[in-house]
């Protein structure tokens, strides 16, 4: 009998896995998508943990989405500014949908960027 990669299992597999991984790193487990989505702006920003105001904390979650959807093209990095964070541009509309949709294609294109660490 043979088994499943993580890659064959469904969305919420997949990423109950990238949770439970990231969790086994960090020594905590991110909380939801949006606390993901801040590590990696963080890891994006590439200036290591520190403290965050909150909009700087928006703004991490913001590079990570951009970061993240690059990966289809929906958005292209521009630039990093005289502080070095990186700035994208839109490349292309994002597919319409509830939240639930958008939530489903930001998971799949963490779950890609975690893969290709």
């Amino acid at each position: 009998m043979s088994t499943l990669n993580i890659e064959d299992q469904p969305l919420e597999a997949q990423w109950e896995h990238l949770l439970q991984t990231l969790e086994e790193l960090l020594g905590k487990r991110p909380s939801d998508l949006n606390g993901v989505l801040f590590l990696i702006g963080v890891q994006e920003l590439g200036q290591g943990a520190k403290r965050f105001t909150k909009e700087q904390k928006q703004d991490l979650m913001h590079i990570g989405i951009c970061k993240v959807l690059s990966l289809s093209s929906y958005y292209q990095f521009e630039k990093r500014d005289k502080d070095g964070w990186p700035h994208y541009i839109l490349n292309r509309a994002l597919p319409q949908g509830g939240i639930d949709k958008q939530e489903a294609l930001l998971k799949m294109h963490v779950i890609e960027y975690f893969r290709g660490m």
